[in-house]
């Protein structure tokens, strides 16, 4: 008897370990192929996924390899990347209506801000962000599941690069440390936040600290150009010159 209910012990031990084990890699997937079919929809443009894994005991997770792409009409390659972030969730929440993120930390992220005719890669984004934050609170059609809501206690961005790209400056580039940001008390009311408002929030102030890391360098980027092009011809160097100025009008327009 005593072997008997050994057995059945090690048994259910087995099976309660091979089903966390299958939730846990139903989770990283979820959240993965969640990245990958959301983002794109949101923000219109490409989201990419490495890897994602989140412990529904602990609540701690981490995401690796992240790459937004880049809007129609801008040619750098993408407009950001993140080699891993770590989040901390409360594991209760997992599965309620309202996801409780405690903190969500984003080291040395790679942002390139592109200025054009066309306005600014980030703005354009954003844009598209703030179109999907009011259909999000739409009500939802007959048939379809309201999305989840979240609450993001912190976020933080540290040790980040701003790779600026301005059309009409001879091909320069500048390569500049972000300003660290640090957010709190998103979606803490009773209604929560969904993942468009997140998103929207928090490239608001990834492109705020970009200006703000940037305008300075364009600037200087400009005289650069005007210099290098003024033996070509005055056309040239006074597109140059013109190219700097109202900078900050330039990465606020989107079309």
């Amino acid at each position: 008897m005593k072997k008997l209910i050994l057995r059945i012990g090690i048994g259910i031990v087995v099976l309660v370990a091979l089903a966390g084990l299958a939730v846990h890699f139903f989770l990283d997937s979820a959240i993965r192929k969640g990245v990958e079919t959301i983002g794109p929809r949101l923000a219109k443009v490409e989201v990419k996924l490495d890897s994602a894994s989140l412990s529904i005991l602990s609540g701690a997770g981490k995401i690796r390899g992240l790459v937004v792409g880049n809007p129609e009409r801008f040619r750098t390659r993408c407009a950001i990347q993140v080699g891993s972030a770590s989040l901390a969730v409360q594991p209760g929440s997992i599965f309620s209506e309202k996801v409780i993120i405690r903190s969500v930390n984003v080291q040395g992220p790679e942002i390139t801000l592109e200025a054009s005719l066309h306005g600014s890669n980030l703005r354009k984004i954003l844009e598209n962000l703030s179109a999907s934050s009011g259909a999000d609170r739409q009500p939802a059609a007959k048939g379809d599941k309201p999305g989840k809501k979240l609450q993001v206690d912190e976020f933080i961005i540290a040790g980040g690069r701003v790779h600026v790209s301005f059309v009409g400056l001879a091909g320069k580039t500048a390569d500049l440390p972000l300003p660290d940001i640090h957010l709190k008390d998103l979606g803490t009311g009773p209604e929560g936040i969904t993942a468009a408002e997140l998103a929207n929030k928090v490239l608001t102030a990834v492109l705020d600290k970009s200006i703000e890391a940037s305008t300075g360098a364009v600037a200087d980027l400009g005289r650069q150009a005007a210099e290098l092009t003024k033996n070509i011809g005055n056309s040239a160097a006074d597109a140059a010159g013109k190219a700097t100025k109202g900078i900050g009008g330039l990465f606020k327009k989107s079309q």
